[in-house]
């Protein structure tokens, strides 16, 4: 059984947010099937997410939550490693519709459920109606017997910050302060509803992302932290590349940051991939376009970047793109986590619907803590 819990927060009864590096038990995932965010009906997509759910499962039990009309096929395309479950979803962005785990020191979990409006409602979210993506953690709790938190009247996703497991979260203000998100909300008080719901003192306010037109700029795809006190930042030299400032006006942030035990934060760099990545003219044309959503077209630049990574228990799972800087990016993440296996994964199909790994993962703490 599963129940909501009313009249108080995770920091009330002890619980935290664990940083990504922690140990873990388990990896949710949604299929992908949604044909006007999913060119070709999607079936390019579904390779590249068996490819990442099989990459996670050498480290970390993974369940992928597939609608009914694609579970034959995702059940075949995964194979046995992976646990398939039913459960109706509007997309499949994991990380940003599913829930936040908190755990406590006896090791007891329980879960953040957000709400959940894609990426901005009615102002300027990515779709319409986003029913089953909001029912996701409570199916979730019941399947898997987690009472959770939820957060009436406050929407955030998984994708728009980081914590680092001691008391820091970053996040960005082109996200979190959008007009879709919580405009009855000043900054001061987000920063409230993070301190109660992930247990954290400090939040690090970033500017932008890299994705305004779909997340309104998750911090995901621009800084991850390697541990506490330690952050990978996005990084180009190219003061010609379109997003050259925001790597810039990241770096600058973050070096004149200090973190909730009062350290200055160790920052490594990581490249952009040498070229753009855009959407093809024919992968726009096989992409439907429906009523409600935010249509694809012909040359739309894509989120490409390898901070987008999943930390789980022994391994590391990163994107690559058939880039030039691809081994580069396995070398950095080689050097950042020794001891862990880095698996590259090709995920081009997966960034030309908004995202990449740690977008459409979430991993659930292990109750042996750390």
């Amino acid at each position: 059984m599963s129940k909501i819990i009313i009249g108080s927060t995770p920091k009330k009864d002890g619980f935290r947010m664990p940083g990504e590096f922690e140990p873990q038990d388990h990896v949710y995932m949604i299929w992908p099937e949604r044909g006007d965010n999913w060119h070709s009906g999607g079936k390019p997509a579904q390779w590249n997410f068996v490819s990442v759910a099989k990459a996670i499962a050498k480290f970390t039990p993974v369940t992928m939550c597939v609608n009914q009309g694609q579970y034959e096929n995702a059940r075949v395309m995964l194979g046995e490693d992976i646990r398939v479950i039913e459960i109706s979803s509007n997309d499949s962005w994991m990380r940003d519709s599913g829930p936040t785990f908190v755990i406590n020191n006896l090791g007891e979990r329980r879960m953040v459920d957000w709400d959940f409006n894609a990426w901005g409602g009615l102002v300027d979210g990515l779709y319409f109606p986003w029913d089953q993506d909001s029912l996701l953690p409570t199916k979730i709790g019941e399947m898997d017997a987690f009472d959770r938190y939820r957060t009436e009247g406050f929407v955030l996703e998984g994708g728009s910050f980081h914590v680092d497991g001691e008391g820091t979260v970053i996040t960005t203000e082109e996200c979190l302060l959008s007009e879709g998100r919580n405009p009855h909300l000043g900054k001061s008080d987000i920063e409230e509803y993070l301190k109660e719901y992930l247990n954290v003192e400090k939040v690090i306010w970033l500017g932008k992302g890299i994705d305004p037109e779909e997340t309104n700029g998750h911090v995901d795809d621009v800084v991850s932290y390697v541990k506490p006190g330690v952050v990978l930042c996005l990084w180009t030299e190219d003061k010609n590349h379109v997003y050259y400032d925001i790597c810039q006006d990241a770096y600058k942030r973050l070096s004149e940051a200090t973190d909730a035990k009062g350290r200055k934060l160790e920052i490594h760099k990581m490249p952009l991939p040498l070229e753009n990545i855009y959407i093809t003219a024919e992968e726009a044309k096989n992409t439907d376009v429906v009523i409600g959503s935010i249509p694809r077209a012909a040359r739309d630049i894509c989120p490409g970047t390898y901070v987008n990574y999943l930390v789980t228990n022994n391994g590391v799972i990163v994107p690559q793109f058939g880039d030039v800087n691809d081994s580069k990016a396995i070398k950095i993440l080689q050097g950042l986590f020794p001891g862990k296996e880095i698996v590259g994964v090709e995920t081009r199909q997966i960034v030309l619907g908004g995202g990449n790994i740690h977008c459409i993962t979430q991993q659930r703490p292990s109750s042996k803590i750390k």
